[in-house]
């Protein structure tokens, strides 16, 4: 590796703020090297695979295609009904409501409208979220829940397993414009609780838990989604004990080792498993997230201990995984800005990169009035702010340059998908650049301070002359790596070029 990167801890993270306060682009001369130093931009802006996400749904019955104009309008400052606050969106989050193929196979049809909806995505510079379900309705009547009771209208193990095999080949083909994909299927909602043939453990339910053979009918389902979504991309799950089931069998315990980095980020199972959460900071235990459903020789609890493990669980596992969700009411003591509650706290320990912008909307306006929105809008995800850059001033063609930047990530989580990295050369003269990928990887840009320091080849196709420097962060898909839209912009005044994706570095070298 000739890069070093290093995440300091969080004294050392104020050190480096401090030392780029109220700092301009001022040039410093350090042998044959030029340090510049950066001023951070407190501008809310879009980026992609982070931040707000804007809802969507459409069913197999009367399915409505996405229309590309609507999604790239997402991509601008907008109001949102009954709120108060704007957002900026590059994910749209997708229910597919599978309502009238409960007994019977997907639709050419319905496959065909799906990649219709890939391929607005993709014109549009957006990437989808999608959710697969058979329903989104609940029925009132005279049972124990008494707001929802069964039956609750999804579909039994053969007829999920076929669609998901249905599937296959269009999320592989679009795996560019997909960011992650939810588990949905079982029960309503897709989220895994009210079901008609996976275990009910709720006190409609004669069991009031799930037993062995529901853990293994639902991991079967979670195996074949793994299967049907591209390597390249992350299933996230419901429950955190989900995973741990998933991951170390049915009768796997609360206190299951969490990922650690070493096994972060690869194609492996533990490693592609991430989180949503559909009741984020809504009661003690997020409406039964953090919650122990037992198996057959187990009961359920929902004890202190039980939440307490289970978020320390979360807290560990998520920092490399993707994490996102929405609200679903409002818990005063914890949902809202501190001090009185601690929802900016939660997202930053749980590695959210995204969250609903249209639910719960009486949870995020309070955020708004509370006064914590706009640090919540900027640091959902990832936010790079770069500190300093040093760099040889002068280069032999085919020779080596240094490179040491300083970057601090202010989001709550680093990026999720594996994206390159170049270093840009372009001639002053003109706008022709060349381009060298640097060995890093933003996935393990953790929130903090991060160090690169690197010696860079110059290619040989980079002749004599004086060309300007720029970093670049693209889609890792070639399909749509030169599309300004899906590059990451950092969080600095005067360095973002709309029309190109790239990040000036304000550097000049000479390569003789």
């Amino acid at each position: 590796m000739n890069n070093l990167i290093t995440t300091y801890a969080a004294t050392c993270l104020l050190l480096f703020a401090q030392c780029g306060k109220n700092q301009d682009s001022s040039k410093k001369e350090e042998g044959k090297t030029e340090r510049i130093t950066y001023l951070e931009s407190n501008e809310d802006f879009a980026n992609p695979e982070r931040g707000f996400y804007r809802y969507s749904q459409t069913t197999s019955s009367n399915y409505s295609v996405l229309n590309a104009a609507t999604l790239k309008g997402y991509r601008n400052l907008q109001s949102i009904s009954n709120a108060n606050y704007q957002v900026y969106s590059t994910l749209v989050f997708r229910y597919f409501i599978l309502d009238d193929v409960k007994d019977k196979d997907l639709t050419p049809t319905f496959l065909s409208n799906v990649q219709k909806d890939m391929d607005a995505a993709r014109e549009a510079g957006v990437k989808l979220i999608p959710r697969f379900v058979y329903s989104v309705q609940q029925t009132a009547g005279n049972c124990p829940e008494g707001f929802i009771c069964p039956p609750y209208g999804d579909a039994p193990k053969n007829i999920v397993l076929k669609h998901i095999a249905s599937l296959k080949d269009v999320l592989h083909k679009n795996a560019d414009v997909i960011a992650c994909v939810q588990i949905g299927f079982i029960g309503t909602w897709g989220e895994q609780y009210y079901t008609d043939y996976f275990g009910d453990p709720s006190s409609n339910g004669s069991q009031r838990k799930l037993l062995d053979e529901n853990w293994n009918d639902r991991n079967e389902i979670l195996a074949a989604l793994l299967d049907a979504v591209p390597d390249s991309r992350m299933v996230q799950i419901r429950y955190p004990q989900q995973k741990q089931r998933f991951i170390y069998g049915v009768n796997a315990t609360i206190n299951s080792a969490a990922l650690k980095e070493e096994e972060a980020f690869k194609n492996t199972d533990k490693a592609r498993l991430g989180f949503h959460n559909d009741c984020f900071m809504a009661s003690s235990n997020d409406v039964g997230t953090f919650e122990d459903y037992g198996n057959t020789s187990s009961g359920r609890t929902s004890s202190a201990n039980v939440v307490d493990v289970l978020k320390k669980y979360k807290m560990a596992d998520s920092k490399y995984t993707v994490v996102g969700g929405e609200t679903c009411r409002v818990f005063e003591s914890i949902s809202n800005c501190a001090p009185v509650g601690r929802a900016e706290e939660a997202f930053k320990e749980m590695h959210y990169s995204y969250i609903n912008a249209h639910y719960n909307n009486e949870v995020n306006n309070k955020w708004q009035t509370d006064g914590c929105m706009d640090n919540i809008k900027k640091n959902l995800g990832y936010r790079f702010v770069l500190e300093s850059a040093t760099i040889s001033k002068s280069a032999q063609v085919g020779g080596n340059i240094s490179l040491n930047m300083s970057v601090i990530n202010r989001g709550y989580a680093s990026p999720y998908n594996k994206r390159p990295v170049y270093l840009v050369f372009r001639a002053t003269n003109s706008q022709n650049f060349v381009k060298v990928l640097l060995d890093t990887d933003v996935r393990h840009w953790y929130s903090g301070a991060i160090k690169l320091e690197t010696s860079v080849k110059l290619p040989t196709e980079l002749k004599a002359g004086e060309y300007d420097v720029l970093l670049s962060m693209p889609d890792d898909y070639e399909s749509i790596s030169n599309r300004p839209e899906y590059s990451i912009r950092l969080a600095n005044r005067d360095v973002w070029e709309a029309n190109t994706g790239f990040n000036k570095l304000n550097h000049k070298i000479t390569i003789n």
